[in-house]
């Protein structure tokens, strides 16, 4: 069984080993992978081939679009998609502690057609993105997007092989996986140094992979401290989500973490990895040990649509007048990660 460390600082691993190395490389990236996964559950990572200036032009195009006026900014309201896609004013998302973030952001995830069939079907998180008309905008993000999507892919091979499993355990449930990438834009305000930027909580999918311009990431370690986690020049952060700790049945750690402290202008760029809207997720058998009661089975999808409806304001609005609802068997927030096991406080 893992056990979340007091940790000071959160380590590096190079994956350049599982896109072009022999299988013992490969299984010593892996294990290097399980390691901080079981004992940190945050970690910088190295050697992702995802090149310098697909950083360089989603960093452009974010700021292009943060600095146009609220109404142009509005026009791609996250409220006008059925399918949770598109600018998300300052205050609309409010997580588990009650306090409405500092910062604004824009939403997309995997592109599928109007014609999609999961669309069609009313699918809350699948479909089309909305795109401003913005120039190179839609370029440069869906480049990023999809470069960093092949990362997840090589990530998650490498945490199957981390537990023992054959590499294709997770990848197998991806065709087209509700993997949200975020453009946050956390603006500085010298009047209020010391605000709240992101509250504390856990990521919803399989694990995030980060890109970040300015310190400000705190994680909370086994000792219930904060630990600065700034950022390392080209490594993402990668952290564990709720799917990956049900589903090794908390062998792996969703870290809670929080964004404090807004010091300057910030912008962040996080893809939340996660696979098909209808996985069912259950606990492996060999993580079901005796005297050990086996997590209860979510669906990846219904799990990060409840999460995130009870986070964003317009779909709280759209709950209670009744057009949505939960999904069966719901779980509130922050109901994943060692602070919901009363562990770290």
């Amino acid at each position: 069984m893992s056990g979340l460390r007091a940790f000071s600082h959160l380590p590096l691993v190079d994956i350049s080993a599982l896109r072009q190395g022999d299988a013992e490389a490969q299984q010593a990236v892996a294990d290097a992978l399980g390691k901080a996964a079981r004992e940190v559950g945050f970690l910088y990572v190295t050697g992702h081939g995802v090149p310098e200036a697909r950083f360089s032009a989603l960093i452009d195009a974010a700021q292009r679009f943060f600095a146009l006026p609220l109404a142009d900014k509005m026009a791609v309201y996250i409220g006008h998609s059925r399918n949770h896609r598109g600018y998300v004013p300052e205050g609309e998302e409010v997580y588990a502690g009650g306090s409405k973030d500092r910062k604004e952001a824009y939403d997309l995830s995997f592109e599928l057609p109007a014609d999609d069939p999961d669309y069609l079907a009313g699918n809350p998180l699948l479909g089309p993105n909305q795109w401003p008309g913005l120039p190179g905008f839609r370029e440069a993000v869906g480049a990023y997007y999809q470069d960093v999507l092949a990362v997840g892919n090589d990530l998650l091979r490498g945490f199957a092989l981390a537990l023992g499993e054959p590499p294709s355990t997770f990848t197998q449930h991806i065709s087209k996986p509700p993997s949200q990438l975020r453009l946050v834009h956390y603006p500085f305000d010298p009047k209020d140094p010391d605000a709240v930027g992101i509250g504390g909580h856990t990521d919803y999918e399989c694990f995030t992979l980060l890109h970040v311009t300015a310190p400000g990431l705190e994680v909370l370690n086994g000792a219930g401290e904060w630990i600065e986690a700034p950022p390392v020049p080209g490594a993402f952060v990668v952290n564990i989500g709720d799917m990956l700790e049900l589903w090794t049945n908390g062998e792996f750690i969703a870290t809670t973490h929080r964004v404090l402290k807004v010091r300057e202008e910030r912008y962040s760029f996080p893809l939340f990895f996660n696979v098909d809207y209808h996985t069912r997720i259950a606990p492996l058998p060999r993580f079901v040990r005796p005297g050990q009661a086996a997590r209860s089975p979510l669906v990846a999808g219904e799990h990060l649509f409840a999460q995130t409806s009870q986070s964003f304001s317009y779909l709280k609005a759209r709950l209670a007048s009744g057009e949505l609802s939960l999904p069966e068997g719901s779980l509130g927030l922050s109901s994943f990660g060692h602070a919901a096991r009363g562990e770290g406080r």
